[in-house]
């Protein structure tokens, strides 16, 4: 008979991070053989998406990529570029576990976005709320911890390249 920890967040959870709070959980990862920052995890994401800035940063070429022509929407409710998908190995702790990533060429100042396949796959339950993704290895409980300061940072360039777009929409406009 095996022994499965039980995945819970306590209150005991939330020590260590800034409350109270809406931040988004980012959090590092390890693809392929590099330590990827800016990862944003989106419990409501059917599919993993990375950004075109990591999939050069990671050394991929056109030619790695598979087709892939299923419309995706963004965050501002705009169809996305998509350039292909690749599947990359997702290192956590002892687990791999391969992802289909989409690729897209759209600004984000995360470098990838990973949802509801990768957290199934591995067996995980995540807390935006706690700043913590937590899966079972073998008979003990691991946790990833997001970063807090990185996800206020990216809430500032986004928003900050949302203004600077407008401003450049508008001054076209009066060209």
């Amino acid at each position: 008979m095996s022994f499965r920890p039980v995945l819970s967040f306590l209150e005991e959870d939330k020590i260590g991070t800034i409350q109270p709070h809406n931040d988004a959980l980012l959090i590092t990862l390890r693809i392929g053989d590099y330590d990827v920052k800016r990862v944003m995890v989106d419990g409501g994401s059917a599919t993993e998406v990375m950004y075109l800035d990591l999939c050069k940063g990671l050394g991929l070429k056109p030619k790695d990529l598979m087709p892939y022509n299923s419309p995706l929407m963004s965050f501002d409710r705009k169809l996305v570029i998509l350039i292909g998908m690749i599947t990359l190995p997702i290192q956590t702790g002892p687990k791999i576990v391969e992802v289909n990533f989409i690729v897209v060429d759209t600004y984000s100042p995360y470098t990838a976005i990973v949802g509801r396949p990768w957290l199934y796959s591995l067996g995980a339950v995540a807390s935006s709320l706690h700043q913590k993704v937590k899966f079972s290895s073998r008979d003990q409980v691991l946790e990833i911890h997001g970063c807090q300061p990185t996800a206020r940072q990216c809430v500032v360039a986004a928003v900050s390249h949302r203004l600077n777009a407008e401003f450049s929409a508008s001054a076209e406009e009066n060209l």
